[in-house]
């Protein structure tokens, strides 16, 4: 089951001579004693994967009769606390749960939905719709409903269905076909057949979304981003561009993301959070290595951003510095 959410390019592996019970009891004694012992909370959490802190959460919950998520928020504070509940959190539910933040309350974080939702696969989608339901009681699908509209709804939805096909073979007829259909719905029309765009770009596999964006390169003499671009604005724009840039390049993607919530005034903590968490044990090694085209290393991005305990952490999750 856990297996989707871990690639070979992360910087957080299994930790060898893990024992989950050992682990647990440090933990408690970290959260119990006088005062909370950061320094070991850290320590454990962040070396150890996603899949061995749940079994050090069992543990913990065997031994005290208490939930270790809790105990955590009830001792931290803050970003030290946001980042930590969010290693201890199995990834579908951190995802289902990150949603959710970011449809609460008054005005919506499109921007976090459609990063989740443009970057996720099938397999993933799935885990997270069912994790949302059985955290809220409510299907994700309705909550985007009533939380979005018209055709940004449209192509949200058919993504959080985790419909979008994952075979590996490529089909070079249909890719074609496609980028011909892309270029009737769009370039060559008057007004745009948005339907066309959402139905290619939400349901074709990744393998075969890239070749048709080869092809239709060759018919329109534009890449299918600059055709977007031209063609759509508001949300509906940015989610097409957001499966694109993943379709071309994920870690890439990440990496802009990680950049625009570091620039500038004030850290976007949520964003950096989630992608930091969700991506060690996927592909944080490409992502770093994609950031430094940004003229410096992640690194020292999140050095000179955040500071204290809460900045240790980060750092030990992104590994090393490029």
């Amino acid at each position: 089951m856990a297996s989707v959410w871990v690639g070979t390019r992360g910087t957080i592996r299994d930790y060898t001579g893990f024992n989950a019970s050992k682990d647990a009891e440090t933990v408690r004694k970290a959260i119990r004693g006088i005062g909370t012992d950061e320094k070991t909370l850290i320590d454990i959490l962040t070396e150890r994967s996603n899949a061995q802190r749940q079994l050090i959460a069992k543990e913990y919950r065997a031994a005290s009769g208490k939930d270790l998520k809790d105990d955590l928020k009830s001792d931290l504070s803050g970003n030290l606390e946001h980042v930590m509940v969010a290693l201890v959190t199995p990834p579908a539910v951190f995802d289902a749960k990150q949603l959710k933040k970011s449809m609460k309350g008054s005005g919506t974080n499109e921007k976090a939905l459609i990063e989740i939702l443009a970057s996720r696969t099938s397999k993933q989608m799935k885990e997270v719709s069912q994790a949302y339901y059985t955290v809220y009681k409510k299907s994700l699908g309705d909550d985007l409903s009533s939380d979005t509209s018209g055709d940004f709804r449209k192509a949200l939805l058919t993504l959080a269905d985790g419909r979008r096909d994952e075979n590996v073979k490529v089909d070079e007829h249909l890719a074609k076909k496609d980028a011909q259909v892309l270029y009737n719905a769009g370039e060559k029309k008057w007004g745009t057949d948005e339907d066309k765009f959402t139905e290619i770009l939400c349901l074709r596999s990744i393998a075969q979304l890239k070749l048709t964006f080869d092809e239709y390169r060759n018919i329109s003499k534009k890449t299918l981003e600059e055709s977007i671009q031209g063609e759509m604005s508001g949300h509906f724009e940015d989610l097409l561009l957001a499966i694109v840039q993943c379709v071309n390049n994920t870690p890439a993607f990440f990496a802009e993301r990680l950049h625009q919530s570091l620039k500038g005034a004030g850290t976007d903590e949520f964003t950096l959070n989630r992608i930091m968490v969700s991506r060690s044990e996927i592909d944080l090694l490409d992502i770093r290595a994609e950031y430094k085209k940004h003229g410096c290393s992640l690194y020292s991005a999140i050095k000179s951003d955040t500071s204290g305990d809460y900045e240790t952490t980060l750092l030990r999750i992104c590994g090393g510095d490029d």
